[in-house]
């Protein structure tokens, strides 16, 4: 079995950033890292990609022969690799023998929780090379500071969770600079646990444009809280502490920390309803080294 993660996210959450911290990090653990580009607008990578999608399609030759716009032009490069997905399969199997993956998407949220292509590579993937993958998606911490926005990247986490059907951890990313974008209504905690909506009620109606919806705003914080499923855990990409801290929640989510137990399915039932820090230093390959 080959691990990995898909890394999502709006514009401008720090997935490519991610990606090239994560690798940088998940090496100094001792990890091989194999950071896959597929994205195809992104054409300043920092980091060094094992496999680059602009080797297979480019935006910019899609916009100017199709006459499309930049998303509608993801779009076309994404239904283009689900067809041609032998290539990309053809690209990973010399890593999989050693290799943990990570796979950089593109920041279009409509890949993700509207259109069918994203997910068809990923699961196409998951079947034909027997992966285990987490989707890992980045939404920025400033959002908490605006009621608004906050209940949007809940709304977008929750249906990119429901349409993708992945081991799945929604990380509110850059929390290093969440102070820089002023004061909190509640404390961190309400945001990471997605407590009571209904005290944001009050916060919304300060803001004329947020009143002029407040049923609207109602109906959809409800339709959040019934499902139950959203939740952030916190992530400063500088910090190897928070970095190890969400590789715990990865390992666990994907099944890397059962890699090479030879135990009992009443051991994997116990291991699997313990805290993230369950002896996560007991097995040599688990041992972090820190920066």
């Amino acid at each position: 079995m080959v691990f990995g993660q898909v890394v999502i996210g709006p514009p401008g959450s720090g997935k490519t950033t991610y990606c090239n911290g994560m690798s940088q990090f998940l090496q100094l653990i001792g990890r091989k890292v194999a950071v896959i580009n597929l994205d195809p607008a992104n054409d300043s990578l920092p980091y060094e990609c094992a496999v680059n999608i602009e080797d297979l399609i480019k935006l910019s030759d899609v916009m100017t022969e199709h006459s499309l716009g930049p998303n509608g032009g993801l779009v076309y490069c994404m239904d283009y690799l689900e067809k041609n997905i032998d290539w990309l399969q053809s690209k990973l199997e010399p890593l999989l023998k050693d290799h943990y993956l990570l796979f950089d998407f593109p920041g279009q949220v409509e890949l993700f929780f509207l259109h069918s292509n994203a997910k068809n590579v990923v699961m196409k993937l998951i079947k034909k090379l027997n992966l285990r993958l987490t989707a890992v998606h980045l939404v920025d911490a400033h959002l908490c500071s605006d009621p608004g926005k906050y209940v949007s990247a809940l709304l977008l986490s929750l249906s990119t969770m429901l349409h993708l059907e992945l081991p799945h951890i929604n990380v509110l990313s850059k929390i290093d600079l969440i102070e820089s974008y002023g004061k909190l209504a509640f404390n961190l905690d309400f945001y990471t646990d997605v407590q009571d909506l209904s005290y944001l009620q009050h916060h919304l109606d300060q803001d004329p444009r947020s009143a002029k919806y407040r049923k609207l705003t109602k109906e959809l914080c409800e339709v959040i809280e019934d499902f139950s499923l959203v939740n952030f855990t916190t992530l400063d990409i500088q910090d190897k502490e928070s970095v190890g801290n969400l590789v715990k929640l990865i390992d666990k989510s994907n099944g890397y920390i059962f890699a090479g137990i030879d135990a009992s399915a009443v051991e994997f039932s116990k291991i699997a309803v313990r805290q993230v820090d369950w002896d996560y230093y007991r097995y040599p390959f688990y041992a972090l080294i820190y920066i």
